[in-house]
This record gives structure tokens, C-alpha cells and sequence, in this order.
């Protein structure tokens, strides 16, 4: 499994090479430029248009565009906007949330653009179940391109084939990041917090899903309609109330993450390492910023305009405008939210939970074989331990934070830690030498003393503690605090407590919605690879395939938990860490880029042309909307029954 998981990092490396990045970057300026800057118009005509006032019950579609928004939100607010900011802000540093910034401005002129094309190329036979996507744009665009030849059976092909491998990638992203990701993150922290088995919650979850999937895109509208302003709402009065309380550090905030994301000759600085924050340098930033908001936004992806080809309209400008809302909302919203709130809180390079007393306690000695001699791994580099005596106590804000029990350590089995160590070279991610080491806290009973379980450490040279500035040694223990528990930990910084609830409410509406709209993108994907055999075969094909999407979500949950045993005889889970997961969701996330960002640039003329056409129409007064509906209405579709 280890080697199959280096297998995908390595191709997540080629696939997210630093040419691939600024290509995207690229191609959302060329269509934010060929616009016009579309921007503004999705976010005023687009507002008119989610608010009903151009929903008609007699165009073609299943939904109307508050619930087609709703959908594709659906699968974009989620754990990404949690428990991806946590990682992008951790690792890459406060500079990340400012090219998340510039993904979210530039998403919104890619959104719009592929979406328009799937309206272009929708199939609407059924005007009740529309089908669209790239994978619609590649299958009807290439014939007409290689028409004009007189190859038109060639562009068929040609067109069914990259159809193809587009669904082929789009089953990877539903798989992992739709939906694998989703439940692991869900067991994950409902055990941290309420201790109950992840298989329990994967039953739970998959019974939840499966009701609301099986009943088609009408019923997926209906509840993303329901949940996606619930959820966001109450998110966002929590996240308010923090900011609120930490108002006089916002400013500051605001000027270390723009110092910070920029270059050193644009006039930026690298943030320092400081406490469990190891630093970052601009590259590094640039690169965990785009790589979240990519995978929290989807812009460029390919997946929201199926969701958006649902919708009832005849104009397919007018949903690629509202498509252009959801990079906003999502990134510049509620991703900068939870950015400020680990950064005015100072979780982000928070202070160590609890400190040895005397740096001589600790040691970092070589491994030796039974014969005295040094071990080394495959690759022939030495091997080190890091020892260290019993656990102290925590410190009495981290007691408070976690509401520790009175004359309680603070401690709890299974806990992940780590201690900041230097190395002899520069890591040229983060820009300094140090590292973290991570480890296991346990005890064998509650007689015991609590102990780190230190693996390891592969280093040509032994490493050392870290040295503080002021000269001292670093002997601080940190609480490693992996994606949405940060986001967690970071609302329990403000009020102890908050965060438990918060993000375990949260992390179970954003994962089911999630969920479901990512189902359904699999869905018109299996729709795609199978509508020529027949309706009766199509619909059995998509029946099994739900139900295996649903049976996933208990295998992943089910692989989560430590149930296998070493031939140490200690327990591991073959989905053991979060890594190991996001491995796989950049995988998917990845491959999908690959390959609907050259569909965008063959196809994109069209769209814009069709795009400039309906802003002229709209600019000369030819579109006439209707007072709006009742909000109630529109959100639950009755405008357009």
C-alpha cells in the first residue's frame, strides 16, 4: 500500500507541476480578459437570476437556477472550505489565502466559461432530465469541428473518445474526493470528538445519502436547496462571532497574508517559523493556495456544469453567468473566513501544548541492530530515534481549550504529536531546516505514565531540537491538529467548546451534500458511457452504480479504523492518515484538469461569442424579467412546477 501511495505522489507531482499552475492561471485570466471581466456581471445580473426573476416553467430543465447554484455549491462548500484552508494556511502559511483569492477571482471566469459550453451542448431529448458536461461538449463539439473537413464520423470518434476519458476521470474525483474524502473526514471527527466507531458513522451516512440519490436530480435540488443556505449561514454566524471578538488583529491579518503570498521582488517576505508553524516560502504558498482552491472550488474542473446543465432555461449564457457566483461565494467568502479565524486566533503557529523541562531529558541517538551497528533504510540513508521521557502535563490554556477534566493531564490515547527538530539542509518548500516528527501518545493503563511513540527518523546527519530566536531550545510537545480539527481547534480558542460542535455539525452537512452532488456527476457520467444501450439497461447500470457509491462510503469508513494488526502486533488502519487521502483527491481533482482545460481552450470561441451575444441582448433591454418570486418558492423550485 506505501508504495502504491508514493506511486500516486509522484504523479500528483507531474500532474500539479509548477507549468500546470501557472497555465491555469493563465487560462482563467485569458477568459477573465476575453469577458470583459464577467466577474461583475455575475455578480449583479447573476444575483437577479438566482433570484427568479428570469425562471420560466415552460424552457427546458429539472430545476430552477437557485436550486441548480444550490447543487453545485453543494459539492463545492464542504470539507474543502474546513479541512482544506486548515491544511493550505498550516503548511503553506498565511501567503496560501492570497492566492486562493486570486483562484477564486479567476475561477469565476472559468466557471462561467465551461459552463456555458455543457449549456451550449446540453442534451435536452428529455426536456424534464437535461445531460450535459464536457464530456457532451467533446462528444457533439468535435463532429462539427471535423465536419467542416468532411470528417464528421472522425470528430464523432474522436469526440466519444475524449468524452470518455473525461467520464473516466470524473468516476476517480466522485470516488475519492467526492465521496471517500468526504467520509473519512466525517468518521474522523466524530471519533476525535464523540468517540463513536467510524464504521458506525460510515452506516449512517451511506443510509443518508442513498435516500436522497436514489430519487434523481429533482430530489438532489430539493435538498441542496434546503442545506447549502442552512449550513452556510450557521458557518458563517460562527465564524463572525470569532472575528468579531479578534476585530483589532484582522488588519494585521490582512497585511501578512498579502506580504506574505508575494514575491520577495514585488516587495513580500517569507513568514518566519514560528511556533508549530515551520514557514513557507512564496512558491510554496502559491502552491498550496492554488492547490486548495482549486479542489475547494472546482474551478476548471468540469464537474459544476453538470450540475448547472439541469437547470430550466433557453439561454445558456444565463447559467453560465450564475455558475460564475460559486467561486466567489465558496473561495472569496467562506474560505477567507476560516483562513482569518486560524489566523486571528493564532492557531496557525500556535504554542506548544506542553513543554519537557530540561532540553538534557531528550536525545536523538542512532537506531542499532541487534549487532551494534547503525540500521539504515532501503535507500541506504541512517536511521535515528528521538527519546524522550514521560509525557507533562499540558499547559493550563490548553487545559482550558479542551475543557480537561479537574486534575486531569490532558492527554488522551491515540493523540497525534509532534516536536520541532532541525536538520542539517534547507528544505526548499518551506525555506529553514526544521522539520516535525510526529508521533502516537498511549499508555498501557491508566497507572502509566503517558508516552509519545517516536517512529524513526531517516537523516544523513542527527538531527537536533530546534533553536528558538531568543537562543533557547525548543522542548514544546504540539497537538497535531490535521485539517478540520485545526479549523476546530481554532473556534475552541475563542470559546472551548464551540469548535466540537460546530465542525462536527458542519463536517456532516457539508459532507452529505457533498456527497450527493458529487453522486450525481458520477451518475450523468455512467449515463454517458451507457445511454447506447438502452433506457431498461441504463437505468439498471446507474441503480448499481449508486449503490456501490453508497457501499464506499462504509469501505472507507471500515478502512479508517485500526482493525489490522503488524507482525509487532499493533493495530493500523489502511487509510491510516489524511495524507494518504488527499493523495488520492488530488489524483482525481488533477486528472480532471488535465483534461477539461483543453476541452475550454477548443471550445471556449463559442462560448464567448455566445456570451458577448447575450450581454449585448441584456445591455440593449430584449430580456424582460418578471418580479421576483417568494424567496420560499424559489428555493424550494415551485416557481418553475
Amino acid at each position: 500500500m506505501s508504495q502504491l501511495n508514493d506511486f500516486i505522489g509522484a504523479l500528483n507531482n507531474i500532474l500539479f507541476a509548477d507549468f500546470v499552475v501557472y497555465a491555469l492561471l493563465l487560462v482563467g485570466l485569458l477568459f477573465t480578459v476575453w469577458s470583459g471581466f464577467g466577474q461583475y456581471r455575475a455578480l449583479t445580473h447573476g444575483v437577479s437570476v438566482v433570484r427568479g426573476k428570469y425562471d420560466s416553467k415552460n424552457e427546458p430543465g429539472a430545476i430552477n437556477h437557485f436550486q441548480a447554484l444550490s447543487t453545485a455549491l453543494s459539492a463545492t462548500v464542504g470539507l474543502g472550505n474546513i479541512a482544506g484552508v486548515a491544511v493550505a494556511v498550516a503548511i503553506g502559511g498565511p501567503g496560501a489565502i492570497l492566492w486562493m483569492w486570486v483562484i477564486g477571482v479567476l475561477g469565476m471566469g472559468l466557471k462561467m466559461t465551461e459552463v456555458t459550453q455543457s449549456m451550449l451542448y446540453r442534451n435536452t431529448d428529455d426536456p424534464d432530465n437535461p445531460h450535459g458536461g464536457p464530456m457532451f461538449v467533446a462528444a457533439k463539439g468535435f463532429p462539427r469541428i471535423f465536419e467542416r473537413f468532411g470528417l464528421k464520423r472522425v470528430g464523432a470518434v474522436v469526440g466519444t473518445t475524449v468524452g470518455g476519458i473525461f467520464v473516466i476521470t470524473l468516476l476517480t474525483s466522485a470516488i475519492t474526493g467526492g465521496n471517500m474524502f468526504q467520509a473519512w473526514n466525517v468518521a474522523d471527527v466524530t471519533t476525535t470528538y464523540f468517540d463513536i466507531p467510524q464504521p458506525v458513522t460510515g452506516i449512517v451516512l451511506a443510509l443518508l445519502v442513498g435516500m436522497v440519490i436514489i430519487g434523481g436530480i429533482k430530489r438532489i435540488g430539493a435538498v441542496a436547496g434546503r442545506i447549502v443556505p442552512f449550513m452556510c449561514g450557521l458557518y458563517l454566524l460562527a465564524a463572525l462571532y470569532v472575528l468579531i471578538l479578534n476585530a483589532g488583529a484582522i488588519p494585521e491579518m490582512i497585511w501578512l497574508i498579502i506580504r506574505s503570498g508575494l514575491p520577495t521582488w514585488l516587495g513580500g517576505a517569507n513568514p518566519e517559523p514560528a511556533g508549530a508553524f515551520l514557514g513557507a516560502t512564496f512558491g510554496f504558498a502559491a502552491l498550496w493556495g492554488v492547490k486548495r482552491a482549486l479542489f475547494s472550488s472546482e474551478a476548471g474542473q468540469g464537474s459544476a456544469p453538470i450540475a448547472h446543465s439541469a437547470a430550466k432555461t433557453d439561454e445558456p449564457v444565463r447559467e453560465g453567468v450564475v455558475a460564475g457566483l460559486e467561486p466567489f461565494i465558496d473561495t472569496i467568502v467562506v474560505c477567507t473566513l476560516t483562513a482569518l479565524v486560524i489566523l486571528a486566533t493564532g492557531t496557525y503557529n500556535r504554542d506548544a501544548e506542553a513543554h519537557f523541562e530540561d532540553p538534557n531529558q531528550i536525545r536523538i541517538v542512532a537506531a542499532l541492530d541487534d549487532g551494534g551497528q547503525q540500521r539504515v533504510n532501503d535507500a541506504g540513508v541512517p536511521l535515528w530515534l528521538l527519546e524522550t521521557p514521560e509525557l507533562p502535563r499540558k499547559s493550563a490554556e490548553a487545559r482550558r481549550v479542551l475543557q480537561t477534566a479537574e486534575g486531569a493531564s490532558g492527554w488522551r490515547n491515540s493523540d497525534n504529536v509532534f516536536m520541532v527538530l532541525e536538520r542539517a539542509e534547507v528544505d526548499r518548500g518551506t525555506g529553514s531546516r526544521v522539520f516535525r516528527h510526529n508521533a502516537r501518545v498511549s499508555r498501557a493503563d491508566d497507572t502509566q505514565p503517558w508516552i509519545a511513540n517516536w517512529p524513526e527518523i531517516a537523516a544523513d546527519e542527527a538531527p537536533t531540537l530546534r533553536t528558538n530566536p531568543d537562543g533557547s531550545i525548543d522542548v514544546g510537545i504540539y497537538a497535531d491538529y490535521a485539517g478540520a480539527s485545526l479549523t476546530a481547534h481554532a473556534f475552541d480558542r475563542v470559546t472551548p467548546g464551540l469548535g466540537k460542535i460546530l465542525i462536527v455539525v458542519a463536517a456532516w452537512l457539508f459532507a452529505i451534500s457533498t456527497m450527493i452532488s458529487w453522486s450525481y456527476y458520477g451518475e450523468q457520467g455512467m449515463y454517458f458511457l451507457c445511454n447506447r444501450l438502452g433506457q431498461a439497461a441504463t437505468d439498471a447500470v446507474i441503480l448499481i452504480y449508486k449503490l456501490v457509491y453508497c457501499l464506499l462510503i462504509l469501505m472507507t469508513t471500515i478502512l479508517a479504523t485500526p482493525i489490522f494488526t503488524r507482525p509487532d502486533g499493533t493495530s493500523y488502519a489502511v487509510l491510516g492518515t489524511d495524507a494518504q487521502l488527499d493523495n488520492w483527491t488530488t489524483l482525481g481533482l488533477g486528472v480532471m484538469l488535465w483534461a477539461n482545460i483543453p476541452l475550454m481552450l477548443i471550445f471556449g470561441v463559442q462560448a464567448m461569442k455566445a456570451y458577448h451575444e447575450y450581454i449585448g441582448k441584456l445591455k440593449r433591454g430584449e430580456f424582460h424579467p418578471h418580479d421576483a418570486p417568494k424567496v420560499t418558492d424559489v428555493v424550494e423550485g415551485k416557481d418553475v412546477e
